[in-house]
C-alpha cells in the first residue's frame, strides 16, 4: 500500500484546520478545548490534528493527562514563499498587459 506524504498545502487546504491552526495559534489547547469549537466529533478533530501534525504545523506536548497542541507557523513560510513567487509572476503578466492595452488605447485614439 502506498504511503500519502501529507505536505502543508495539503493541510490548509481544509477550512476546519485552517480554523484549528487558527485557534492555536492564539495559545495551546487541549484536544477537548478544541473539539468544542465545532461542530463535528471528537475522533474527526483528532483526524485534522494528526494530518496537521504530520506536516508539522502542529505539536502536541503532553502535560499530566492532557495533550495539548501547539502551533507551528513557521512551516507556513513554505506557503508564503510559494505564494510570493506566484504573485511576482502574475504582477509582471499583469503589468505587461496593462501596458500594452494603453498602448494600443492610445494607438486607437490618435487614428
Amino acid at each position: 500500500m502506498m504511503e500519502t506524504r501529507r505536505d502543508v498545502f495539503q493541510a490548509i487546504a481544509d477550512p476546519t484546520r485552517r480554523e484549528i491552526i487558527n485557534l492555536i495559534s492564539q495559545r495551546p489547547l487541549n484536544l477537548n478545548a478544541i473539539a468544542e469549537n465545532f461542530e463535528v466529533s471528537r475522533p474527526a478533530i483528532s483526524q485534522h490534528i494528526k494530518i496537521l501534525t504530520e506536516c508539522g504545523l502542529v505539536s502536541i506536548r503532553r502535560q499530566g493527562r492532557e495533550r495539548y497542541c501547539e502551533a507551528r507557523l513557521q512551516k507556513l513560510r513554505e506557503v508564503s514563499d510559494w505564494l510570493e513567487t506566484h504573485r511576482k509572476f502574475w504582477s509582471s503578466k499583469l503589468d505587461a498587459l496593462e501596458k500594452f492595452l494603453d498602448e494600443n488605447q492610445e494607438g486607437e485614439q490618435s487614428c
